[in-house]
């Protein structure tokens, strides 16, 4: 099986999540979580909790104003991970000025569709996201 492909009983529960108000991407991004992990050594690290007790911490690799690396480990719901694993889809491999035009939009457009009421998850990402960038830059 490929790192794409998703086992059966993952893929009646990337259907069930569908039914919920996700994109099959988002579903996708939870099951796999691809971008989830630690990076040791890393130049920023940062963590952010939400208003809903979900909590993130941001790892970035950075060389010549570029993000190299990034992984998230989030304590939270399928709409945080799913939010954090597409940030860092969106900013890796990209400069440091383009991480920080990342908004809420810009996640959203990736995951295609989460339910509403877990639309402040990907806030959760881009604060985190933004705080890891202000911190870095004020080094």
């Amino acid at each position: 099986m490929s790192s794409c492909e998703i086992s059966e009983p993952q893929g009646d529960m990337i259907i069930a999540m569908t039914k919920t108000g996700y994109s099959e991407k988002a579903a996708r991004y939870y099951f796999m979580k691809p971008n989830m992990g630690r990076i040791e050594n890393a130049d920023q690290v940062a963590n952010f909790e939400g208003t809903c007790g979900d909590t993130m911490t941001i790892y970035l690799k950075i060389k010549d104003n570029v993000i190299e690396d990034a992984k998230y480990e989030v304590m939270g719901c399928a709409g945080a991970i799913s939010a954090a694993m597409a940030a860092v889809d969106i900013i890796k491999g990209k400069t440091l000025d383009f991480a920080k035009d990342v908004n809420d939009g810009t996640i959203f457009q990736v995951l295609e569709e989460i339910p509403e009421k877990k639309h402040h998850c990907i806030q959760l990402a881009v604060k985190t996201l933004h705080k890891a960038l202000d911190e870095y830059a004020s080094k």
